[in-house]
């Protein structure tokens, strides 16, 4: 059992160029209230921000804007601030306080198919620019972003809502809405729980790389979310689960806490279908009351698992086939079967605030 805790907070100031580019990019998007998601350099300069806004009417408006600031020296590191803020049309100046702050706590088929080769770099676009300057978090070095998804719409482009041995359920249970992906439990027709997979199987493959996500979880008995890489190769079927947890398996389980909060996770790779290469239990804070970050820096013989940038499994084992992403909410396995208890509908769900990948160069 890993159980190392640690615990860092710090607040850094964003310089007046940064505090006075997201009000601006609050105020571009109309009167109303919003909040603003941003990330500031090591000399606090703005990197990049999205900014989604409540207009007079109810709707909302989403607007993202990147920049590349001079590195300066040590490298740099980003850090995600939420602040929220009112404008108006008439606002012409820019006034806003901020600061960034993160407290990681670790106690720490059947069908077969045939990948394409791994996909041309893919990087979204955002109003003002490109995200292809976002590096890891907490990492140094050089990284080519080949994948990324900010989630201001759902990309039909990028990802299937579906895995490949089933038909899509009918019954709506997942969206995109102010910046994030949404899953959520939900009876189908059937009155059943049914499992949603959010893919890019025959869109996106890779193989090696960096590969991250930012993500909140839901609660109650039966509930499974994760982020996987994975692949079905004729029979085979490679797949390393960078996060998965199980809320329902109950206090007594290590999984979750009296009311069914998730509490750990598990990176966990698996060489082909019951061919476990390692695993591991990591103990943390509540996973569903705040975003944190699960990431995998895959080489040619290593895995090494992080959470919000802090390494917490390291696995030498080959796994040399390209993979596509996967990221679901499921029901089972330790985390049992759901029941009248578990909370349905958009107010619970797996929200997924992007998701990136890169090569390593």
């Amino acid at each position: 059992m890993f159980n190392v805790s640690t615990r860092r907070k710090f607040i850094r100031p964003a310089s007046f160029m940064a505090t006075a580019s997201v009000a601006a990019l609050l105020t571009a998007c109309g009167g109303g209230t919003g909040t603003a998601q941003y990330s500031i350099d090591s000399s606090g300069n703005l990197t990049s921000a999205k900014a989604t806004t409540t207009m007079a009417n109810g709707s909302t408006q989403t607007t993202s804007v990147t920049s590349a600031p001079a590195a300066s020296s040590g490298g740099t590191s980003t850090t995600t601030t939420t602040g929220t803020t009112s404008t108006t049309p008439s606002t012409t100046g820019a006034s806003a306080a901020s600061s960034s702050s993160t407290t990681p706590s670790v106690n720490a088929g059947t069908n077969s198919g045939t990948p394409a080769s791994t996909s041309s770099p893919v990087a979204t676009n955002t109003a003002s620019g490109s995200t292809s300057n976002l590096i890891p978090f907490g990492q140094t070095g050089s990284y080519t972003l080949t994948f990324n998804d900010e989630f201001d719409t759902f990309n039909k482009a990028k990802w299937n809502d579906a895995i490949w041995y089933e038909t899509s359920n009918a019954t709506k249970n997942y969206t995109v809405s102010n910046g994030t992906l949404k899953i959520w439990p939900q009876r189908d027709a059937s009155g059943k729980f049914f499992n949603r997979t959010i893919d890019t199987d025959g869109k996106y493959y890779q193989t090696y790389g960096f590969f991250e996500i930012e993500a909140k979880l839901p609660i109650g008995k039966g509930t499974w979310p994760a982020f996987w890489l994975f692949n079905h190769i004729g029979a085979r079927r490679p797949e390393i689960d960078i996060m998965e947890a199980y809320a329902g398996g109950g206090p007594n389980s290590g999984w979750s806490d009296a009311n069914l909060h998730p509490t750990a996770y598990a990176p966990t790779v698996w060489i082909d279908a019951g061919k476990l290469a390692g695993t591991k239990t990591i103990l943390t804070p509540d996973l569903s009351a705040a975003f944190h970050k699960y990431a995998v820096k895959w080489e040619a013989g290593k895995q090494t698992f992080y959470f919000d940038g802090k390494q917490v499994y390291t696995l030498n084992v080959a796994m040399p086939d390209p993979m596509y992403i996967m990221l679901d909410l499921w029901f089972g396995s330790a985390s049992g079967q759901p029941d009248n208890t578990t909370p349905v509908g958009i107010g619970n769900s797996y929200e997924v605030n992007y998701v990136r990948a890169w090569k390593i160069n």
